[in-house]
């Protein structure tokens, strides 16, 4: 199943998107006009519907609006290509780090890199929103399955097993929305179907983080009960793996949520994603082309594009695009021009040894490039980072023949980076087997054609994430775990705004509840140092 058809508009959401934000201008679901008369009964009262209302629940992850190319974008004022969820997580979760600099000089997009940003930030308000918007379709979805609700739709026999199933699906992506608010923005407003019934004009109550995460975690248990067994649901679809997996990383990251470390459950449930016949593919470069939902046993949970399909010049259409300039042949990437944005930093570079190593995950592009970075807005300053490409295993083009919308999905969760929770998890003290974990880190460097090491150390394990799983939006998050992401430990060009790089101030491991949602929402508190 390589994409979802989208045939409903986002009215279903209207009601849960109304009640979550007490600011219209917020959200375009507010202004839309129904093209026909839609009301939840004669959705719900249809199982043929139901497909295609879960669609709409992960469309949110790829699609920023009703249209194609972005357009009747589900959030007002902002533009529904820049809102787009893995978009804007690339820039929340790559940009501030070593992984990447960007030339655009777009609004505030240079704060990001330089870790100056702040609550007016539209980069990171268009994130925020994103996220509640996904909360309210989920939460509309939910709301119109339970039990009471299917037995009035009178939804039966295979139709009522399958519609639970969908039930679960939606509860697993509203636990992930849910996650990335909690890593990124830590004590947030709290909207669920109990708390935020259809009607209501109060804005949502605040939850702390420790408290988000008790729930993101009871979420995920309860769906790790009721998904499908791995790899039953079909490609791109929640199963029990996927919500495994992100448990796994959730216990990874506990003790910044929480103050409490759980590496004994990361290593419980990678342990349960590893023994759940995945396995790695044979080509590191495969996991990142045209066709990579194809002959793919390691993909756990994948964001869905298709150049014909999902068009956004989000997800990985801007991955592709914006890492291409300069002297580089926009053919050999599948599309029809570079928009000259992304690099990488000297840093990211050296973790590989400098460019040219042997390890096939540190592909930079050198021609007419400088490695250091003297005006982070000349593309020709840094390293182009060669990841992602509109071409197949076989060298084919993508389906969309103008070039400009690309088919590669993006691995949110893959099994190399299950491998590599398990290794650091071990060293943490959380129990398993050092000789499997060196197994796995050595099993995925033999595979990128670096050397196998004798050893490893929680350093080398950072290092290797940052190796293995560049611009795969979990960079932030492990500096932080590492305490390396704003102390002076680590430096990298242009953090802190200086081209050496300095220390930042400790209070932007979190980002900032936007200025308007505090304006609209008297629950909410700003996070510390905003």
């Amino acid at each position: 199943m390589k994409s979802y058809k989208i045939k409903l508009k986002t009215l279903i959401a209207a009601a849960s998107v109304a009640a979550l934000f007490s600011v219209t201008s917020c959200m375009k679901d507010l202004e839309q006009t129904p093209i026909v008369d839609v009301t939840a009964e004669n959705i719900y009262s249809n199982f043929a519907n139901y497909p295609n209302a879960l669609a709409k629940l992960y469309g949110g992850f790829a699609h920023g609006g009703q249209e194609g190319g972005g357009g009747n974008p589900d959030i007002n004022g902002i533009d529904g290509n820049f809102s787009q969820y893995t978009r804007q997580l690339f820039t929340l979760q790559v940009l501030p780090t070593d992984e990447a600099v960007i030339a655009w000089n777009d609004g505030t997009l240079q704060n990001i890199h330089k870790m100056n940003w702040d609550s007016s930030s539209e980069f990171i308000g268009a994130f925020y929103y994103r996220v509640y918007t996904e909360i309210a379709f989920c939460n509309d979805f939910l709301r119109n399955t339970t039990d009471e609700k299917l037995a009035s739709y009178n939804i039966t026999g295979e139709n009522l097993v399958q519609a639970k199933y969908m039930r679960a699906e939606a509860r697993f992506l509203r636990a992930l929305a849910y996650y990335h608010a909690l890593d990124l923005f830590g004590n947030v407003p709290f909207a669920t179907v109990e708390n935020m019934p259809i009607g209501s004009t109060n804005p949502p109550p605040r939850i702390t983080r420790p408290e988000l995460y008790k729930f993101v975690e009871a979420e995920l248990l309860a769906c790790a009960n009721d998904l499908k067994n791995p790899k039953a649901a079909g490609y791109g679809r929640a199963d029990k793996a996927a919500a495994w997996s992100v448990l796994a990383r959730l216990y990874l990251n506990a003790g910044v949520y929480t103050g409490t470390t759980q590496y004994g459950k990361v290593i419980e449930y990678a342990n349960k994603v590893i023994t759940a016949n995945y396995g790695l593919k044979s080509k590191y470069q495969d996991l990142f082309l045209a066709d990579n939902e194809k002959n793919n046993p390691e993909v756990i949970f994948p964001i869905v594009f298709d150049g014909l399909k999902t068009q956004t010049y989000g997800g990985t259409t801007y991955l592709v695009h914006a890492a291409v300039g300069g002297t580089m042949p926009a053919a050999d990437f599948g599309i029809n021009g570079g928009w000259s944005g992304l690099r990488t930093t000297k840093a990211y570079v050296n973790l590989f040894g400098g460019a040219g190593t042997s390890d096939v995950r540190g592909n930079f592009y050198t021609d007419k490039q400088t490695l250091e970075i003297d005006d982070i807005g000349n593309f020709s300053n840094g390293y182009p980072f060669i990841k992602f490409k509109n071409v197949t295993s076989t060298g084919a083009p993508g389906s969309d023949v103008a070039g400009n919308f690309v088919d590669a999905d993006i691995p949110l969760f893959r099994l190399a980076d299950i491998y590599l929770m398990y290794a650091e998890a071990n060293l943490r003290g959380g129990g398993g087997d050092a000789g499997t974990a060196l197994g796995y880190v050595n099993a995925l460097r033999t595979r990128a054609g670096a050397l196998p090491v004798a050893s490893i150390n929680l350093n080398f394990i950072l290092d290797e994430r940052g190796r293995e799983l560049g611009w795969e939006m979990t960079r932030r998050t492990d500096l932080i775990r590492y305490g390396k992401f704003t102390t002076a430990s680590y430096l990298w060009p242009w953090k802190g705004g200086v081209k050496e790089g300095q220390a930042v101030e400790d209070y932007r491991n979190l980002y900032p509840i936007p200025a308007k949602d505090l304006i609209a929402n008297p629950n909410l508190v700003q996070n510390p140092g905003y």
